[in-house]
């Protein structure tokens, strides 16, 4: 029941089951009314029919479902900062903790805390501390004492089991790559509804669907639902890594190994971190030996194909063939096609297509590279760009014209969204390659062997060729309506293609490039971490940069407490047992924006070992009215102030930008930006500007409806009167957006 709580709180909705039907009742229960009243507190609200349906759950229930939104919003977590009223500078420097430091290792004279650390007088003014100001050992916790201060409610609509299974379905089918949140749903809803007989969209997708069957100990329905010998290695990698992508096992070494690096490496005593290699090392019984064996031997392809499809990872096949016994599983009665592919495979008697397209077109044979790349359209697709520039436009976009029909519609629209952003020979492009961080890198440098008027005819061709195929699908499916709405707000989200989240939001979910107006003067960003483990040095820092017009950059963090326009609530380096810790920056707009401040960027940094802290929860809070801190603890957090919020669940992220404030605009542009590092100085300004460009150039939900409407020649109308109406309520289940990319 949790599960589907949850699940329906990232759609805005309260699951409601079946069995509980409304009826004519006169009165609200007082159960039902407290329950109402304290989602308020928590900044929700509920629509005439949920508030009908709650009133008929059981108490039981109604305490269920505030207990699961009092855990998702961290009403029971410790918000408590290292400084209390920190919005009043400590004015602690340098010399206090270059005193304190002499003063500690010669034992004099001050005050001894908890922690063992001695304070000496006219250093810290320990009354304005939660704990220690030298290590940040927090030793005071206070409660949440500020809630239901937030001038936004998010209206929560009901949810049954049928919008649940649709949903699940919506998943199942959805034509991109389903983010953390999604994937963590799918799993969820699998456990509880059955699997549904529809076409799954993506590859990725299997691997949550594979993953819950054998759960269910269903591996013979598993093993059908592979296809190729990647399906399966990408499951087998999913299983061992967490990576729904085949990253390189020496992407991952070297991520992990340079987490481990450390600007101070004695600072704090550390647990001796095993091998980032000893980690990846493979080892499988007998019975999962046996079940991927099966798998392969049951696949329907020829062995010849299978050899060519399994060549690109042959280091990696090796090491799984060898850990998963595959040669002596080989040798038994009824696994023959599994020892001829393993006969081949090892004697590599094949013709690897790849090896093929790379003999022409190293010799510059355009025909016989254009007609091997129109057999495989999505490779053809990804590689547009580079074989334009290298045989030229006419030849290239005319063998790409013949097969568009072909390709999925989200590589089209990609094609069509980046090619202004590609043939630009000034442009610093975002890339983030499989495994690694986002990086800038320059414009390709064949573009500099066409005049600017050849690149604009290239980037033209481009996009012709994928709005006119685009709109063909869409004139090809029958229309049955006459009117359409589309809300206002949907100009703003861009499609959910090529950029997906790594973390969880609880929360309704927001597409990267999402934009949040900020409704007061104020907003404070929030880090909370630690909760459930035990006590121990894991030093996570919130910090963010400010861009100023000159080119000038700021930072409020750790070491710099207070800046023009942002405060900081103090470092804390050691988490108490269980509870967890909290960290806050206050930002001021209008002093920013006086000072020529232009964006202002929010990180957080793994200052200790290894990547960011598990289940840490990192966003900011924004209201028209005054967000008042504590003066007695220090508590900033406000639950019903929440504008977005993102939960970690892993991966190698050493620092991690989770948003731009555009101060000149008044909005925050959600984007979830990985980078290495343990503070944020080691952040590249020029990074997080290609990939706030790269957003901009992307295709947003409402142009793409707008392309449909134009195509099935549908009239605007109001939301009242459409015949199709395409709202931010429909825009939440992004699964069901992807459903526009038709194919």
């Amino acid at each position: 029941m949790d599960a589907l709580l949850r699940t329906g709180l990232r759609q805005q909705a309260i699951y409601i089951p079946d069995t509980v039907v409304n009826t004519d009742t006169p009165h609200i229960t007082p159960a039902a009314g407290m329950l109402v009243t304290n989602l308020a507190k928590l900044g929700f609200g509920v629509t005439e029919d949920l508030l009908h349906a709650l009133n008929h759950t059981s108490p039981a229930y109604q305490a269920t479902i505030l207990e699961v939104f009092g855990e998702v919003m961290g009403v029971k977590s410790n918000w408590t900062p290292l400084i209390k009223n920190w919005q009043v500078p400590t004015n602690e420097s340098f010399i206090d903790h270059f005193i304190t430091y002499f003063t500690n290792k010669f034992k004099g004279p001050g005050t001894t805390l908890r922690c063992g650390h001695i304070i000496p007088a006219n250093t810290f003014p320990l009354e304005r501390y939660n704990g220690c100001p030298y290590c940040g050992t927090p030793f005071q916790f206070g409660e949440l004492e500020n809630i239901g201060q937030g001038s936004k409610i998010r209206v929560l609509e009901r949810w049954n089991d049928g919008l649940a299974a649709k949903y699940m379905e919506d998943l199942l089918t959805s034509k991109t790559a389903l983010d953390a949140t999604q994937v963590e749903s799918l799993k969820a809803l699998m456990r509880i509804f059955p699997l549904p007989a529809v076409k799954v969209g993506m590859k990725e997708t299997l691997m949550a669907i594979t993953d819950v069957l054998i759960e269910k100990e269903e591996t013979e329905k598993a093993g059908k639902m592979f296809t190729t010998p990647t399906d399966i290695l990408r499951y087998l990698w999913y299983k061992h890594t967490g990576f729904l992508q085949l990253v390189k096992p020496g992407t991952i070494i070297k991520r992990k190994e340079k987490n481990q690096q450390r600007i101070h490496p004695d600072s704090y005593p550390s647990v001796q971190a095993a091998s980032a290699a000893a980690m990846l090392k493979l080892k499988y019984n007998r019975r999962q030996g046996l079940m991927a064996a099966r798998w392969l031997n049951n696949l329907d392809m020829d062995v010849t194909a299978m050899c060519e499809i399994m060549h690109p990872q042959r280091n990696m096949w090796v090491r799984f063939i060898r850990a998963l016994r595959l040669p002596e599983f080989s040798k038994r009665e009824g696994f023959r096609k599994l020892r001829e592919l393993l006969d081949l495979f090892y004697r590599q008697d094949y013709t690897v297509w790849q090896g093929q397209l790379n003999h022409y077109r190293l010799r510059y044979d355009a025909t016989n590279t254009l007609q091997l790349l129109q057999q495989r359209p999505g490779l053809f697709a990804r590689s547009l760009f580079a074989n334009m520039l290298w045989f030229g436009p006419e030849a290239v976009i005319a063998a790409f014209d013949n097969i568009t029909d072909k390709v999925p519609a989200r590589l089209l629209l990609t094609l069509q969204m980046y090619a202004t952003y590609y043939f630009d020979k000034s442009a610093t492009r975002a890339v983030k390659p499989l495994g690694g961080v986002n990086k800038s890198i320059p414009a390709n440098p064949q573009l500099n062997l066409y005049s600017d008027e050849q690149v604009n005819e290239m980037r033209q061709a481009v996009t012709g060729v994928c709005i006119s195929a685009m709109k063909k699908r869409f004139a090809a499916v029958p229309a049955t309506a006459k009117s359409i709405y589309i809300a206002p707000e949907l100009y703003k989200i861009p499609l959910s293609i090529g950029d997906r989240s790594e973390q969880v939001q609880d929360l309704p979910g927001a597409l990267m490039g999402t934009r949040f107006n900020v409704e007061g003067d104020k907003i404070i960003l929030f880090m909370q971490w630690g909760k459930g483990l035990p006590a121990q040095h894991l030093d996570m820092d919130l910090s963010c940069r400010i861009a100023y017009e000159n080119d000038c950059t700021d930072h409020c963090s750790f070491a710099n407490l207070k800046t023009t326009g942002c405060i900081h609530s103090g470092d804390i380096r050691s988490i108490p047992d269980q509870v967890g810790t909290a960290e806050y920056i206050e930002i001021n707009i209008p002093v920013l924006a006086q000072a020529g401040a232009q964006y202002v960027t929010f990180t957080c940094n793994a200052y200790s070992q290894g990547a960011i802290s598990m289940n840490l929860v990192l966003g900011w809070m924004n209201s028209k009215h005054k967000m008042t801190v504590s003066h007695k603890t220090g508590v900033a957090y406000d639950p019903s102030c929440v504008d977005h919020m993102v939960r970690i669940t892993g991966g190698l992220t050493k620092g991690l930008v989770f948003g731009v404030l555009d101060v000149a605009a008044r909005e925050i542009i959600w984007l979830e930006m990985a980078f290495d590092g343990q503070v944020i100085q080691n952040l590249s300004t020029s990074n997080v500007q290609a990939i706030l460009k790269k957003l901009d150039s992307k295709l947003t939900i409402g142009q793409l409806l707008a392309a449909k409407a134009e195509a099935q020649q549908l009239q605007p109308a109001t939301e009242a009167t459409a015949d199709e109406v395409y709202n931010m309520q429909w825009a939440l289940n992004t699964a069901a957006v992807t459903q526009l990319l038709i194919d």
